[in-house]
């Protein structure tokens, strides 16, 4: 296993996390539980975790958080920083048994100038419009509701650059009879019929298929968050979608985390990584107690076989 990849956890006091732990997570992991269970949260409390080295990296992991929460705000939210209300106090977060720097901040209910003290001015500019905004995009954190169509073509630009864009429209021929993708006059356009047609007039597994792909290619050798992974997919592209994950994932040297509701989602899951023989695999089921604690509980690839062969509720209900 890359040394780079996330192979522990610990969490105290931080959003839904009181005093959590796990460990064995493996290449590719897939996690599941109820809804408000704190899926999506872990993956960003991983997120965060591993991208912040210092206050500016803290808020600007933040901002890629808010934009996946609220795509339309855009740039909206550095306005005021009324929008922010962090309550984390005394919070911990260890990956691989060692402190992430988010701890070292000690963080704030909501920042300030006081509470910086001139350390790295240019945040407060950066909230308040004062400059040009920092580059906030950024590929590995993928959520179907923060599929910007800008966002989008800064990707295929760069999947262009890294020679992947054949690759990309070989998968979208196979799924969706799609020849190609480009981008045209600032659209993204795909050619099916004979024709280009706005990538807006296809339904959101196409767009999903293309964000998954996109975020593989552009982290090599790092670690990729897949926020609600089925979201507009239909189950018959499950098998497609989980081949090119495991496939590329390992390629790249790359980790995933992916969240699911879909009983279909992890049998897919478990079905694709069989035929490839890929044993780098987990699933998480998060289950939340009586009192209200947040308890994990992984199978790595042998039980969660076991578990789907017997009929086993898997899904963390």
């Amino acid at each position: 296993m890359s040394e780079h990849f996330i192979k522990n956890i610990e969490i105290k006091n931080f959003k839904c996390f009181k005093d959590f732990k796990a460990e064995g997570f493996k290449r590719v992991n897939l996690i599941g539980g109820k809804n408000n269970v704190g899926k999506t949260a872990f993956m960003e409390v991983c997120y965060l975790g591993i991208n912040t080295k210092s206050q500016k990296e803290f808020f600007h992991a933040l901002l890629v958080l808010e934009l996946n929460r609220n795509p339309l705000k855009e740039f909206k939210i550095i306005t005021d920083t009324n929008d922010f209300d962090f309550k984390f106090y005394d919070s911990v977060i260890k990956i691989n048994g060692e402190n992430a720097s988010i701890a070292e901040i000690n963080l704030y209910n909501k920042p300030n100038k006081n509470y910086l003290d001139g350390g790295v001015p240019e945040i407060m500019e950066f909230y308040q419009g004062k400059t040009k905004p920092l580059n906030i995009e950024n590929s590995s954190f993928v959520s179907q509701v923060n599929l910007r169509e800008n966002y989008l073509i800064n990707c295929i630009g760069e999947i262009k650059l890294l020679q992947k864009w054949r690759y990309l429209n070989k998968i979208l021929l196979e799924n969706f009879d799609i020849e190609e993708i480009d981008v045209i006059k600032n659209k993204i356009l795909l050619f099916k019929d004979e024709k280009f047609i706005n990538l807006s007039e296809f339904g959101d597994g196409v767009k999903q298929f293309i964000a998954v792909i996109l975020s593989l290619f552009l982290n090599k050798n790092k670690i990729v968050f897949l926020d609600e992974i089925e979201n507009g997919i239909h189950y018959s592209l499950l098998d497609s979608l989980w081949e090119i994950i495991l496939t590329i994932s390992k390629e790249q040297n790359i980790q995933v985390f992916a969240t699911t509701h879909s009983e279909e989602c992890i049998e897919s899951y478990m079905k694709v990584a069989k035929k490839l023989q890929d044993e780098e695999i987990t699933f998480i089921g998060l289950n939340k107690l009586k009192n209200k604690t947040i308890k994990a509980s992984i199978r790595d690839y042998e039980l969660l076989e076991y578990n789907i062969e017997q009929v086993h509720e898997v899904r963390g209900w």
